[in-house]
């Protein structure tokens, strides 16, 4: 008998191929782990960076690599951008999730709400991990988000034919699938 850990690893990788799959914005471009425990996310949004020079400049692709520990769901993924984003929520090791992680939580929502995040359509600048960054985003409020296009996928009832009633997890991952994306609207926290 699987552990429930590892129950919730099977289903969280179950989720996650199926969410994006073929979702340009979110894209699964590594995992280590049978079931996966480690996974690399490419987004294709517009978000933040700084130069060398120390100027602030768009970029378009960003990498972040999430480390689901052996504390995992109870504790929070840890999260950290392998490409430098300027924002109030993220430094250059970790990106700040805490607030927000709870172990009912899917990863999927997770990883839409830390894109959201890269394409400023959220951020909290009360509790920063980035002050400059959030007195840049206070600051530059007409200017975001920088990326208003949706992160989320469609909900894949929206784009799938309905199918036969599975069994156990893939059932669970069916219902997960069709639920509304709970975090569609804008929140920012000034």
């Amino acid at each position: 008998m699987l552990s429930p850990r590892v129950r919730r690893l099977k289903l969280d990788f179950e989720i996650l191929t199926k969410r994006f799959q073929g979702w340009a914005p979110i894209q699964i471009t590594g995992s280590a782990g049978l079931p996966p425990e480690v996974y690399r996310i490419t987004y294709k949004m517009r978000g933040l960076y700084v130069s060398p020079g120390g100027e602030i400049l768009e970029r378009d692709t960003h990498v972040m690599e999430v480390n689901l520990s052996l504390g995992y769901p109870r504790r929070a993924p840890q999260c950290r951008m392998l490409t430098p984003v300027f924002h109030p929520n993220f430094d250059e090791a970790s990106v700040c999730i805490g607030d927000f992680w709870a172990a009912s939580e899917g990863l999927d929502d997770l990883i839409v709400r830390v894109g959201r995040m890269i394409s400023y359509q959220e951020f909290n600048t009360k509790s920063p991990l980035n002050g400059l960054a959030a007195k840049w985003a206070a600051q530059n409020t007409h200017l975001l988000p920088i990326d208003p296009a949706n992160v989320a996928p469609p909900a894949l009832a929206e784009t799938e034919p309905a199918s036969a009633p599975t069994q156990g997890i893939s059932q669970t991952v069916a219902a997960a699938a069709e639920a509304a994306d709970p975090w569609s609207n804008k929140i920012t926290i000034a």
